[in-house]
């Protein structure tokens, strides 16, 4: 570009003027460990919204602005991000579920379970849809299913204590165990879908009829707790 200017003299002349650079700025690299987490992330939302089928590896490597060999490179192929993905989602629950129970009672430790296992949903939305999709590429280790058996197993050991020292069949534990978790977490998968009511309200319901029983439930049930999750 040049500039027009005059001298004392009034003759025109012409000043050259430096461009200016329309060149944009570089992208900051990733390292592989922060590509394999965005990956992971994108991935994990990808399952969320369309299941392990409609997914592909094409779409992953499009949000994430890279080729699908380095999504290969990283996962071997979908069927490894995908398990990855329930991995962590598995591990999350089990960990939150498993830190909420602290309580001495076990009325109050149903609410504990039933309180996280909704706050699960409530927070991590994506990663629970993940788990209560059905892959056929899973095993019976890495489903939904394994997770609340995991949770029943460590209620079975509650029960079992407390049936035994009120006279009652300890064997009977393990049914009363998968009957308890099976409802909360059907329950939990209805309510990921209607978000009504509130959390609370619904732990409240689900203890209300699991400890009270359809004979004895209370019109208007409550938390005992006093720390709500």
């Amino acid at each position: 570009m040049a500039e027009v200017s005059s001298d004392e003299s009034g003759k025109r002349r012409r000043r050259a003027v430096p461009a200016t650079s329309t060149k944009a700025p570089s992208r900051v690299r990733m390292s592989a460990a922060q590509r394999r987490e965005q990956l992971i992330a994108i991935g994990r939302q990808i399952f969320a919204e369309r299941g392990f089928d409609a997914t592909s590896i094409e779409e992953v490597a499009s949000r994430a602005k890279v080729s699908k060999p380095v999504v290969y490179e990283h996962f071997g192929g979908k069927e490894g991000l995908y398990a990855v993905v329930v991995d962590r989602e598995v591990r999350s629950l089990l960990d939150r579920i498993t830190t909420a129970l602290t309580a001495g009672h076990p009325r109050e430790l149903l609410e504990q379970a039933a309180l996280a296992l909704l706050g699960y949903i409530e927070e991590e939305t994506s990663g629970f849809r993940v788990l209560v999709r059905e892959s056929p590429v899973l095993s019976a280790t890495g489903n939904f299913s394994s997770v609340m058996n995991d949770v029943a197993h460590q209620v079975e050991h509650i029960l079992g204590a407390e049936f035994s020292s009120r006279g009652y069949d300890a064997k009977l534990a393990e049914l009363y165990a998968q009957a308890l978790v099976g409802m909360v977490a059907l329950t939990g998968r209805w309510w990921l879908e209607v978000r009504k009511p509130r959390k609370e309200t619904v732990a409240a319901h689900l203890v209300n009829l699991s400890w009270n029983g359809l004979s004895h439930l209370e019109a208007k049930p409550g938390l005992t707790t006093t720390r709500v999750r």
